[in-house]
């Protein structure tokens, strides 16, 4: 069994900084992708951010410049650094991951997501 475990959510004042961190747990051969998506209330789910294996990210242009992703291999971790935020950024932020997992039938490919953590930038 998979598990992703967020952490860092909160409440800031705009221009403020927070920090997530997700790590994956379980029986893991390997991870992919992993990235950070968010969905705010009446909106659907939308990509904030990934990066892949090697390390290399990708970002939304409504993030870019503001917020950084990164992981940690050894682990099984991904961090989303988020600077000058704005209120437009509150939602409920998830992270995402495509992991290889150990099966008894053989190893399985699937894409798992945390439980979402809440960011909220007041004005």
């Amino acid at each position: 069994q998979v598990q992703l475990v967020e952490s860092g959510g909160g409440l800031v004042q705009a221009g403020g900084s927070l920090r997530l961190s997700c790590a994956a747990s379980g029986s893991i051969f390997s991870i992919n992708n992993m990235g950070w998506y968010r969905q705010a209330p009446g909106n659907q789910r939308e990509l904030v951010a990934a990066i892949t294996k090697g390390g290399w990210p990708d970002y939304a242009g409504s993030v870019k410049g503001r917020f950084t992703i990164s992981r940690d291999n050894a682990k099984n971790s991904v961090r989303l650094q988020m600077n000058s935020l704005k209120p437009e950024d509150t939602a409920v932020y998830y992270c995402n991951a495509d992991i290889v997992s150990y099966a008894s039938t053989g190893n399985r490919r699937s894409d798992y997501w945390g439980q979402g953590t809440q960011v909220t930038v007041s004005s």
